[in-house]
């Protein structure tokens, strides 16, 4: 709950104005070499999304400074991990990115990253919207059948009006704090630190790949939407079961990594679920005959 109200308090500071733009402090306690991870951070979601949104990213870090249990190499995987999926990918963010190339002069007008057609999901899209005018709209396009219809966005700085456009786009970030995808992402990033939590106490030498399964959530479109499926399907099939006591999993790195393996592009998740299917039987089969034993 208390990271929830967080989340919320920083949400209505940045929409009311009240985010003063300075940016955070490096928490104290920080392990041995992790303060340049966290500063890249810190920098990188200020720039994405304001102060406010860099103090969220801390106070979420804060929760592991000063674990014994956690280690330098393990929080500077939290903390990059942590950035790079707070600072998803959406066509406001592809907005900042182009304006930003144009302003450092990384991107030239008429180079060839000038022109950039990146190719959403209608539900992606609509998503990016606040959730009070996403929701209709995203119910309607459930019954026609059109939420995984492709659309294409052309991201210009070619012209004036292609530079104006990518302003009012990126300008929308006042608003991302009220979608239908923030909020998916915000209880996305909740879980995934709660299930580090349980690692560190049920199973300690899982941890890290537990810290690591963030990279299989990645980009934007089909490929995301595949990921982020095929993550729930890992915690639900294995750690959760594992950290619940139900499922006798001795070794749920090895089991996690055995999973990943199967990862496909693959809608219906036929080998995965196989695999995970696999696992669970020889846990209970390998349980079963301890117990008897």
């Amino acid at each position: 709950m208390a990271s929830v109200l967080s989340s919320l308090r920083y949400l209505l500071a940045d929409f009311i104005g009240e985010d003063d733009d300075r940016p955070p402090f490096l928490p104290d306690g920080l392990p041995d070499g992790s303060a340049p991870v966290v500063s890249e951070g810190i920098h990188r979601l200020i720039d994405y999304q304001g102060a406010g949104y860099a103090r969220l990213y801390v106070e979420r870090l804060r929760r592991f400074v000063g674990r014994r249990d956690v280690d330098g190499a393990m929080f500077c995987e939290i903390a990059r991990l942590m950035a790079m999926r707070m600072s998803y990918e959406d066509p406001i963010r592809i907005a900042q990115q182009k304006l930003a190339e144009l302003e450092t002069g990384t991107g030239h007008a008429r180079g060839p990253s000038a022109d950039d057609v990146r190719k959403f999901r209608f539900d992606e899209l609509v998503g990016a919207l606040p959730a009070i005018v996403a929701e209709p709209v995203l119910d309607v396009l459930e019954r026609l059948g059109w939420t995984r219809k492709l659309v294409s966005i052309r991201f210009s700085t070619k012209s004036r009006w292609g530079i104006r456009r990518l302003k009012i786009e990126a300008g929308l970030r006042r608003w991302r704090l009220f979608s239908v995808r923030y909020a998916r992402e915000r209880a996305w990033v909740e879980r995934w630190l709660h299930m580090i939590g349980r690692s560190l106490a049920k199973q300690p030498d899982a941890a890290i790949a537990m810290v690591q399964t963030a990279d299989m959530v990645q980009g934007y479109g089909d490929a995301y939407r595949q990921g982020l499926t095929d993550w729930h399907a890992i915690i639900d099939g294995l750690a959760k079961p594992a950290f619940d006591g139900v499922l006798p999993l001795a070794d749920l790195a090895a089991a996690i990594a055995e999973a990943r393996a199967a990862v496909m592009p693959d809608p219906r998740q036929v080998a995965l679920k196989r695999v995970i299917a696999e696992i669970r039987a020889r846990a209970l089969s390998a349980g079963t005959n301890a117990a008897a034993g």
